[in-house]
């Protein structure tokens, strides 16, 4: 038997849905976190008879005639897969507006349970709801439910059973409408509301009305003040990463680091009798650069706890309605702001995100722009760079935030002045959840999800590569062991890479090649890579540069010294290139349009090499004088950048044209 979860966005789906089926998917105080359909078996507890139920997630949608693609799928969902019974979640502190929906599913003929959730809001607000009175009106079972707390789950579910193969009856006979008259749909709509508020007069009492402001009304006019919304978002942030990354991240990483050292000691030394291969390849290059990524991890888990802190007491919504005037100046909105909060903690959820934007070059946009966030995958790269160069600045991480917020202006700037998109009056509306205590349970129920993906990947693709990366510089290509580092496979394949990094770094430098190859794999690979090719990262750590050691040994083959600029530029260089593979399907996904994925990937790539050449060449000539090593390559490599760029846009905004077009849509 399969069971759907309806409701408005907001309503406390997908907590249900985890509390039933014992999953951990992700929530938010937002509209737009689950954006597609998610199925699971309901727990035996839950259950009262010997059936299997499935508990079927849908993403939000406030009417059945959907507005966006994410919309489309719960319609589409109820009205072909014909599930054996809905239960349809309702927001029991705003039953005038969840109510809308809810008489639209019912006219469907299929059998719903409606599940009046946060119920324990309206107790503290002295709201009652008369659940017999509802029931008898809307000719449904009616249960009062807890989703946070798990109360009343199994009643909902067992009423759901209880119901599975009755016929649906509405409150009202609408009757068959034709949905491509406007006016007769106005016409039905207008009767759904009057008979909404007709039926919430009657079985609602209110202590508190509505439209009577109250603390929470007071807070927004200070945190979405046009003035003092942007430096509060920028203080609010600064203290996020200067937290997570500084006070309280680096000394527990800096402990765990020194676990993983010992641990690899001990690995060495075990192996000391060993195939001097074999205790390279464990202990250099397995242990020691799987280690290097996962000693970052308690930075990447403490800006989870803390931004998942911020989503749940309802602040990144009004960041939402902060940034919306700003975004809309280069032809995005406020909704653009959820697929980039998501996308700090990893740009795939964030990209699929962009579905809840109704207009098509908005959306696209909004998916090609989502990975400039840097994601919990960069956090490994920004810290190394912070350590091992400016003695662990919080303001690194920060620069490195507030960098990837501006280029998305630019970004967004610069494509649709390319496709002549002209600005137009649009509006944007978004349920602002009202302010509560965050919970700590929550916060770090989901930083443990996020840390063990992260534990997954470092173990899995991550492992993997920096196998790879240890085999290929420990071998040449006739499949001996290399005199030398720069003989090896991986030095031949990473070699002419290194050229075009030379107008970033000012060296001519493979390993440094090899670690951005590899980073287009996975983000975190920036790092392994580099502690692979250069012995331990102890050794990567200079007052003034960065001293490098190759080879697979304790003999220094080499010393490679790169500035701080040059280091600041490799950095962003890394950051703001495409992002991992994943990440790109993702966008594939979204855009749904060869050329907009290929415009995507060439802005990104553009953009990453263009702001490494300019912070490289800029600070080098107010450091010392002179312009940087390369600076004619790169100023040619800028130039063919952008003119492919606006070939890649100008292609993809005809395609798109055609598609308004054919739809009959204007662009």
């Amino acid at each position: 038997m399969r069971i759907a979860l309806t409701g408005n966005p907001n309503s406390g789906k997908t907590t249900m849905y985890n509390a039933l089926t014992g999953r951990n998917e992700k929530v938010g105080n937002w509209a737009g976190v689950t954006v597609e359909k998610k199925e699971h078996p309901i727990k035996k507890a839950y259950c009262s008879g010997t059936e299997d139920l499935i508990a079927v997630d849908l993403p939000g949608a406030y009417s059945m005639s959907p507005f966006t693609s994410e919309e489309s799928i719960t319609s589409s969902y109820v009205k072909h897969e014909h599930p054996d019974a809905i239960i349809n979640i309702v927001d029991a502190t705003n039953l005038s507006r969840s109510l809308f929906f809810t008489t639209q599913l019912l006219e469907l003929g299929i059998p719903v349970v409606v599940a009046l959730n946060k119920s324990d809001i309206n107790a503290k607000k002295q709201t009652t709801i008369d659940t017999a009175a509802l029931s008898a009106k809307l000719g449904c079972p009616v249960v009062e439910t807890v989703s946070t707390a798990a109360e009343g789950l199994k009643a909902v579910v067992d009423a759901a059973v209880a119901q599975s193969g009755k016929t649906q009856r509405a409150p009202y006979v609408q009757g068959d409408i034709d949905l491509t008259d406007k006016k007769v749909v106005e016409e039905a709509d207008r009767k759904r509301f009057a008979f909404v508020n007709s039926l919430v007069s009657q079985v609602e009492k209110r202590k508190v009305l509505t439209k009577d402001k109250g603390k929470g009304d007071a807070i927004d006019a200070v945190l979405t003040n046009k003035f003092l919304g942007i430096p509060i978002f920028a203080v609010v942030m600064f203290l996020v990463f200067q937290i997570s990354q500084v006070w309280v991240g680096t000394p527990v990483a800096d402990y765990l680091v020194g676990w993983i050292e010992t641990f690899q000691g001990y690995v060495a030394d075990s192996l000391a009798d060993a195939n001097p291969l074999l205790t390279a390849l464990l202990a250099d290059g397995i242990i020691g650069g799987v280690g290097a990524v996962v000693g970052f991890l308690p930075l990447v888990m403490i800006m989870y706890f803390l931004i998942a802190l911020l989503e749940d007491c309802g602040y990144m919504s009004r960041v939402s309605v902060v940034l919306d005037p700003i975004f809309k100046k280069v032809g995005l909105s406020g909704k653009s702001v959820i697929p980039f909060v998501i996308g700090t903690g990893c740009a795939i959820p964030g990209v699929m995100a962009s579905r809840t934007i109704r207009n098509e070059r908005e959306r696209r946009a909004t998916a090609m722009l989502t990975p400039f966030m840097p994601c919990g995958a960069k956090i490994p790269v920004i810290a190394l760079f912070a350590g091992a160069f400016f003695d662990d600045a919080g303001w690194v991480s920060f620069t490195m935030y507030f960098t990837g917020i501006v280029l998305i202006f630019l970004g967004a700037l610069l494509v649709n002045k390319i496709a002549g998109y002209k600005n137009r009056k649009s509006f944007f509306i978004i349920e602002l959840p009202e302010y509560k205590v965050p919970s700590l349970w929550f916060a770090f129920k989901a930083m443990c999800a996020r840390g063990w993906a992260y534990i997954v990947k470092a173990a899995t693709i991550i492992l993997l590569c920096n196998t790879a990366v240890q085999i290929m510089q420990t071998f040449n290509w006739s499949f001996a062991v290399a005199e030398t580092a720069d003989s090896s496979i991986l030095a031949s394949i990473a070699g002419p890479f290194a050229y075009l990094l030379v107008p970033i770094v000012g060296v001519l430098s493979w390993q440094l090649a090899a670690a951005a190859v590899t980073g287009f794999i996975a983000k975190e690979n920036v790092v392994g890579t580099l502690a692979v090719c250069f012995v331990g990262l102890e050794n990567l750590i200079d007052t003034d540069a960065l001293e490098m050691m190759e080879g697979a040994g304790a003999e220094v083959a080499g010393i490679i010294a790169i500035t701080k600029v040059a280091a600041l530029a490799y950095l962003m260089f890394n950051l703001y290139t495409p992002p991992c593979f994943a990440a790109i399907g993702a966008m594939n996904s979204e855009m749904k349009s060869a050329k907009w994925l290929w415009g995507g990937i060439g802005l990104q790539l553009g953009t990453g090499y263009t702001v490494g050449f300019l912070v490289y060449q800029i600070g080098t000539l107010i450091t010392t004088g002179s312009i940087g090593a390369g600076f004619v390559p790169g100023l040619i490599a800028v130039i063919v950048f952008a003119a492919v760029l606006v070939w890649l846009c100008l292609k993809a905004d005809k395609d798109l044209k055609q598609e308004y077009a054919l739809n009959g849509a204007r662009a």
